[in-house]
Parts: structure tokens; C-alpha cells; sequence
């Protein structure tokens, strides 16, 4: 993967209110703070989180309490089952207003009963009936009644980003499944989301490539595709070349400059090259089941004049030593944007594409999906942006304001490696990184093994083998780059992998395919359940806060938090319960939470194992 920028390295969090407290035993101040939660507040619109219902709950409360008040947020999370399902934590800082008094409260349906603990934390318990009713209206109006409402409309996610000319390997694994997590997440939460693939297609290399085929295949035009033929074989043989060979190496490099000037013989060779490349790059986000629409490098290519015009207004580009450059404080080296043949680099086509995505697309969120190698690279740009951006544009639509907490801003989403048993980044036994096409490959081939050694080549046709196989092989493949933090990266290992034990993609799988098994086999109608009366079954309900999941992995970007939310909640669903099959209800709400979180990860869920 080529290097990009980094607008910010960030981790976002819900804010969550911090206060230096000491304990009250005050009797009036329980009383009242157990009022808070039992205040009367009506909503014409119950969608949503539960966390958000209760917000507003809470909300009314201290309005009707403190009417004379400017509005203060309820700071509410979900808590352990201990002391309630939700609780509200900044009941003290509101001790002081409301003490003394004298307001009526009345019951809300969505509260059981709440109480008290610790200096300030009112907790909340849901009746069993409103949990009923909300599971109900999710399975009659769907599992978008759930989705999140967060701050921004229309996001750009950047990710995979391959080199042309280069097979996608393990190295862009991770990159390419995050970044369509992340984007499907924010699909799902309603805003509208620009999958961006910054696709390698103007730098040095494609000047080496050209030349190394004009000089190898004169008649390269009419041979067409298969003068190059193996595009991997003919990109070694090029590099070695230019490598090794001097003349050639400024030939490559004058190539570049001519390719960028727009001579038509180098475009028609350089068309034909990533033509062939962007082919392989299809088949593999196909197998994948991952959508991306390319802006290359190219793309930006008209605009770049236009941003260093105005770079260059602002007193920010150089001339140095021939090129033209940027000087950035506390950095030794400076950043080129014009290297001293006149051709755009890296850094000239990421500020642009940085710009356009701003002005053009009107972007309030882009993140950049990248592995930690490229953090330094990321942190120049950045800086560079916030200039530019605040000389050019701060009057007008106030883009990227000082506060990097609001909105419109931009994220480096950094990830580490995935290694091998010697620590280093994942390679074959020869040193070579391990194609992306071997390893989805060598996943499916394990499990349709598996699946033939336990007597389902008989049960099933060949189809549905081939495609179960898949669907549990490239799911687990997915599984393991997420379930972990992303930051520290993973040791890849495919009996870890494709384990039925434990928290696995496999393990998840057949859960879901048991609950499928449930409902087909009782033969009954799934409306039958109306109520929940088992502990573990209260338990799954209140589990099933899907939407503050997902909430939470969007405004922190950790995947792993969608992972370990339906890993527990398959803990929590007890397979085999006599009274389950009659249940019939909650069945199909796990079923159908499951298939939801299996599709924000980018699986597909398989009805049999």
C-alpha cells in the first residue's frame, strides 16, 4: 500500500462527563434523583437507541424540575445488570439547582423501577413488557427502526488503495475489510457514504512500466493485453531493470514527466496497464462481497495546479534545491509537492484529493483507513491541510473548524499488522508478501474440508457447498481482522481462525444456523411470543442494544465492539431450553440482530452448518 495522508489520528468517544465527587447520604437528595427517572415525558418518535429515549426521558425530567434552567444533557450509558440496565451520571452536578424542589412526577412506561448508587448515579430498570414491545415493533418495521442517529450526512472512507500493477496481498486484507466496515456502519446509521479507492495509478512507477514495455514489445499496440501478459512477472522484470540499469532508470523517470504532460502514446500505454490491473483488483473485492468506487490519483490530477496556486499565494511552497517544497515546523525535512523533473508526487495529488473531497464533494467526515507504517506521512499532510484550509476557506462554509470535535474533520483510522509466527509481517517461507487471492483460497479449501468430513458432501448439494464453504471461510478471514483491537494488529493463524469454539466468525455461524434450526423446526408462527418471563430470556432482551453497538463503533471506530456485542449475545441466547421452541419470537429477533451484525461485517450468514 503507497503512502497517504494523515488528517488526524484519532479515537472517538462519546463524551462522557468527569466529575470529582464524594458521597452524599443526604435522604432528599435519593429521593429526588430516584424522581428523575420516574418523571413523565411523552414522545411522539420512540426510534432510535434506547440510550437516546432515555436521554429525552431524563431530559423532560430536569426541564419540568428546572423550567428557569438553561438545558442540561443527561449523561446516560448502559450499565452492568447489577444495578439496572441504564444509568444517569450526572445527577449531582444538577443537586445543587434542583434541591428544595417541589415538582410532581409521573411513571414512564419505558421504566421499571429506579434507584441510587455511589455519589450520583441514578440507575434505570426496563419492564419486561417495554422490552417485549420494543423487540415487537423492530421484527414489524425492521431493524432500521435501530440504526443511530449520528451528526454527520455525508462521509468519505478511503481505504484499500492498491498500487496498480501490484496484486493485492495480505498487507491490503485489513485495510480493504475495515474500511467496509467502517463504511456500512455509517450506511447503516443513515449517512450517505463516498467509498473512496485512492488507487496507485500516477507515480514513478508507471514510468518504468512504460518504457520497459515499449522497449521489450515495439508493437505493443497491436499485441495488445498479452504483450504484458502476467502483470505481476512483467512488474519484477521492469523494476529489476530499472534498478539495475541507469539509463533506463532516467529514461523511467522522464517517462513520468511526459505521461503527466499528457503525451497521448504514454496515456494509450498507461490506460492499457491499469486496465488489466483494475480487472484483477475487481475479482478479488467481488469475492470479497466489498463495493468501491475508484478516484485514482489521476483523478485529481486537472486540480493539483489549482491547489498549489493557492498554496503558493499563502507564502507556503518553496523553492529548494531545484523542487518545489513545503516547509513544515519541527520537521527536518520538507514536504515536496514538485519534484525537480516537474512531476506531482504523492504529497501534491493527497492535498489535492483532500481539497476536492471538501469543496467538491462536500465531505462533513473523511477517514482514511491505513496501516501504522504510514502514520509520519499523515501527521506532514494534516498540518498542511489545516493551513491551507483556515487561509483559504475559514469565511465560508467553516470547514474544518479549530475544534477537531466538530464537524466537518478529517480521521486517520491507523491499524496495525497482520504477522506471522516470527512476529514480522505476515510472508511466505520465501519472503514474499502472500497474495490476498492465496489466502481467501487456502480459508475456503479448509473449511469445505471440514464441512465433507462431517457428512455434508451427502446432506447437501454441490452448490450449497461451495457456497457454504465460502461463506464461513471468508467470514472468518473478516472476523479475525476485527475482532481484535485494530490498533495492535493480530498473529495470523488459521486454526485460531476457522475454530468452532470460542469467539470466532465459525463459532457465530452456528449459533445463528441453531437458532434457524429452532424456528424451522417448531413449525410454528414466530408472533405467538408476546412477553418475556425467563431470566436468561430478560437477560438476551436487554442484550439486544444493538443500536448503542453500533453507535459506539462508529464514534470510536473499533470494530471489535460490533464483534464482541455478537459473540455475548450468542453466549447469551441458551440453545436446547425446553420452553424456547414456544418463544418463538425472540428467536427470530436474535436471528434477525445476528443477520444484521453479520452484514455490517461484511458476512454472509449461512441458515445450516
Amino acid at each position: 500500500m503507497k503512502d497517504r495522508s494523515d488528517l488526524q489520528t484519532t479515537s472517538a468517544s462519546i463524551n462522557n462527563q468527569k466529575m470529582n465527587i464524594t458521597s452524599i447520604s443526604d435522604p432528599t437528595y435519593t429521593n429526588r434523583a430516584k424522581m428523575y427517572a420516574l418523571s413523565y415525558a411523552h414522545f411522539e418518535d420512540d426510534e432510535g437507541t434506547v440510550k437516546q429515549q432515555l436521554s429525552k426521558l431524563f431530559e423532560t425530567s430536569l426541564k419540568i424540575t428546572l423550567p428557569d434552567e438553561p438545558t442540561i444533557a443527561p449523561v446516560v450509558k448502559i450499565c452492568s445488570g447489577k444495578f439496572g440496565d441504564y444509568q444517569c451520571n450526572n445527577a449531582m452536578d444538577c443537586w445543587a439547582k434542583v434541591k428544595g424542589k417541589n415538582t410532581e412526577f409521573k411513571a414512564s412506561e419505558m421504566i421499571e423501577s429506579s434507584s441510587v448508587t455511589g455519589p450520583g448515579f441514578v440507575n434505570v430498570t426496563l419492564p419486561n413488557k417495554w422490552i417485549a414491545k420494543t423487540i415487537q415493533k423492530m421484527l414489524e418495521k425492521g431493524m432500521r427502526i435501530w440504526a443511530p442517529k449520528l451528526r454527520v450526512s455525508r462521509a468519505v472512507v478511503d481505504f484499500s488503495s492498491p498500487n496498480i500493477a501490484k496484486e493485492l496481498h495480505v498487507g491490503h486484507l485489513m485495510s480493504t475489510i475495515i474500511g467496509d466496515i467502517i463504511a456500512r456502519l455509517l450506511e447503516y446509521s443513515n449517512v450517505e457514504v463516498l467509498r473512496r479507492n485512492h488507487v496507485g495509478d500516477w507515480g514513478t512507477q508507471f514510468g518504468m512500466l512504460i518504457e520497459y514495455l515499449f522497449e521489450m514489445f515495439p508493437d505493443w499496440e497491436n499485441a495488445g493485453e498479452q504483450a504484458i501478459g502476467d502483470l505481476q512477472a512483467f512488474y519484477k522484470a521492469s523494476k529489476l531493470k530499472f534498478e539495475s540499469d541507469p539509463v533506463f532508470k532516467a529514461k523511467s523517470q522522464q517517462g513520468v514527466v511526459l505521461l503527466q504532460g499528457g503525451d497521448k502514446k504514454y496515456l494509450k500505454a498507461w490506460s492499457t496497464i491499469c486496465e488489466i490491473s483494475r480487472q484483477e483488483f475487481h475479482q478479488l473485492y467481488e469475492r470479497l462481497g466489498v463495493s468501491l468506487m475508484e478516484k485514482s490519483e489521476s483523478f485529481y490530477k486537472p486540480y493539483i495546479p489549482k491547489v498549489l496556486e493557492g498554496l503558493s499565494n499563502q507564502g507556503l511552497v518553496e523553492e529548494n534545491d531545484e523542487a518545489r517544497v513545503i516547509f513544515i515546523e519541527a520537521e527536518e525535512i520538507p514536504l515536496i509537492v514538485v519534484k525537480r523533473d516537474g512531476a506531482y508526487n504523492y504529497a501534491s495529488t493527497d492535498l489535492t484529493a483532500l481539497w476536492y473531497r471538501l469543496n467538491e464533494e462536500k465531505a462533513e467526515w473523511i477517514l482514511y483507513v491505513t496501516d501504522d507504517g504510514q502514520e509520519k506521512h499523515f501527521k506532514m499532510s494534516f498540518y498542511l491541510l489545516l493551513l491551507f484550509f483556515w487561509l483559504q476557506v475559514a469565511k465560508r462554509a467553516g470547514w474544518l473548524p479549530a475544534d477537531e470535535n466538530l464537524y466537518p474533520k478529517a480521521s486517520h483510522l491507523m491499524f496495525g499488522v497482520v504477522r506471522g509466527d516470527d512476529k514480522k509481517r505476515l510472508r511466505t517461507r520465501f519472503g514474499d508478501v502472500i497474495r490476498l487471492v492465496d489466502l481467501l483460497d487456502g480459508a475456503k479449501t479448509r473449511c469445505k474440508a471440514e464441512l465433507v468430513n462431517r457428512g455434508k458432501a451427502e446432506e447437501w448439494t454441490a452448490d450449497e457447498l461451495e457456497q457454504i464453504a465460502e461463506a464461513i471461510g471468508y467470514g472468518a478471514v473478516k472476523y479475525m481482522d476485527l475482532k481484535a483491537n485494530i490498533l495492535t494488529g493480530y498473529k495470523f493463524d488459521f486454526d485460531l481462525m476457522l475454530n468452532d469454539k470460542g469467539n470466532t466468525a465459525v463459532c457465530l455461524q452456528y449459533a445463528h444456523a441453531r437458532i434457524c434450526s429452532i424456528i424451522e423446526r417448531s413449525g410454528q408462527d414466530i408472533e405467538e411470543l408476546k412477553k418475556l418471563d425467563e431470566e436468561e430470556e430478560r437477560t438476551l432482551g436487554l442484550h439486544i442494544q444493538f443500536a448503542e453497538v453500533v453507535e459506539e463503533t462508529c464514534l470510536t471506530l473499533r470494530p471489535n465492539v460490533l464483534c464482541d456485542y455478537l459473540y455475548n449475545l450468542s453466549e447469551h441466547f441458551v440453545i436446547g431450553s425446553p420452553k424456547q421452541t414456544s418463544r418463538l419470537l425472540l428467536c427470530e429477533a436474535t436471528a434477525v440482530v445476528m443477520r444484521q451484525g453479520f452484514h455490517l461485517l461484511g458476512i454472509v450468514p449461512v441458515n445450516k452448518i
